[in-house]
């Protein structure tokens, strides 16, 4: 069997969302496993790195069970663990990925030793500030970050440059910025001091430097960006650079994952 550096699998967990007798794609059950995307685990499994009952797959088109025994690069899959959330406050400066090229600090960096692999919940970037959601369950967080699950993520941006209530009404109303258009935004204006004016906005959709982008296009300039809420999570009091886990309870609450039996961990948390 194909072997190469190993250290990211030995580091990996599955997710909690136990595997039913139907059958499953491997790639949608490694993805659930927080170990890599399913485009990533595609990829391994077309490298020759992924074997199931002994065979390495040819083909990314296969379909497993928990009946069935996965290994990557040599590795098995560990039994199945419940998924977790956490929230984390994240400071401006450090990268929502798991390697910068350029060597800057990273989200992952920060977080305590003791907790398993995870991966974030969409991303925040460099510049910006506030709640971050982390998991376990890959699975999970692609589900969280489509707007077709209907969680509103909220933000106070504070933006250099006279806003005007005109300009707010075209935002809410949905525009168009160099050929993208951009879904009906909710904003209000909480407040203008000297060349500074602070703005309460939350969307659905979340693209790629949405709200600079927005801001750009009527001459505002942000200087703040702070993720107050995602869904039903809020940042609320969790200080900077600290991480909490979300009660088991609540993630069955407001996920739906369903959990088969309770299960106690650690409750991490964290000052920068």
């Amino acid at each position: 069997m194909i072997r190469t550096d190993c250290t990211e699998v030995r580091k990996f967990i599955s997710s909690a969302i136990d595997m039913d007798e139907k059958p499953e794609r491997i790639a949608k059950v490694m993805a659930r496993a927080g170990l890599c995307s399913r485009r990533e685990a595609e990829r391994w499994i077309s490298a020759g790195r992924v074997a199931v009952d002994g065979k390495i797959l040819e083909s990314p088109a296969f379909a497993v069970t928990k009946i069935n025994r996965i290994e990557v690069d040599g590795n098995p899959i560990a039994p199945p663990e419940s998924t977790r959330v956490w929230r984390y406050h994240k400071p401006v400066g450090v990268m929502t990925t798991q390697h910068d090229p350029e060597g800057r600090p990273t989200v992952f960096e920060s977080l305590p030793a003791s907790l398993p692999r995870v991966i974030s919940v969409g991303r925040l970037d460099l510049n910006s500030e506030g709640l971050l959601l982390l998991t376990n369950d890959g699975a999970l967080a692609r589900k969280l970050e489509l707007p077709s699950t209907g969680w509103t993520r909220r933000y106070r941006v504070r933006v250099h440059g006279r806003v005007q209530e005109d300009e707010l009404g075209s935002m809410r109303k949905g525009i168009t910025v160099a050929g993208v258009r951009y879904a009906p935004v909710e904003v209000e204006k909480e407040g203008q001091t000297g060349a500074n004016a602070w703005l309460a906005m939350a969307l659905k959709e979340g693209k790629n430097r949405e709200i600079r982008k927005l801001c750009e296009n009527f001459g505002w300039r942000v200087n703040r960006l702070i993720r107050t809420g995602f869904g039903p999570f809020p940042l609320g009091k969790l200080p900077r650079g600290a991480v909490e886990e979300v009660s088991q309870r609540v993630v069955a609450e407001q996920t739906g994952v369903k959990f088969s039996k309770p299960k106690r961990h650690a409750n991490y948390r964290r000052k920068a």
